[in-house]
């Protein structure tokens, strides 16, 4: 079997095309929800925790020299993906459940 034979059995099998609608979905999903975090959910904590901007907490390990940019561990950054990741996941968990709980009807 050729190659390009045995690619065009696999792209064209249900599963390969809804994993590829999934893909391009959840990119898109993955976005708004970055948004939702970045715009909407983090900027309230922040006000309420003192007007902390997330996007800006960070240690700097070397001050920024004429040479090079300052190296820093950028952790409010990543309090951003940490809630992004779980309300992705939250998010996703809710849908599987639906799609279980309707296959157990039918």
């Amino acid at each position: 079997m050729s190659i390009v034979k045995e690619f065009k059995e696999f792209a064209m099998k249900g599963s390969a095309i809804d994993m590829a609608v999934g893909i391009v979905i959840g990119a898109g999903f993955g976005k708004i929800v970055n948004s939702l975090v970045s715009d909407i959910i983090m900027p309230p904590i922040g006000l309420l925790l003192g007007g902390v901007d997330f996007k800006n907490l960070k240690v700097i390990l070397k001050a920024a020299t004429i040479d090079a940019p300052a190296v820093t561990l950028n952790y409010g950054q990543f309090i951003n993906t940490l809630i992004d990741f779980t309300i992705i996941a939250f998010s996703i968990f809710l849908v599987v459940k639906g799609i279980n709980s309707l296959k157990k009807k039918v």
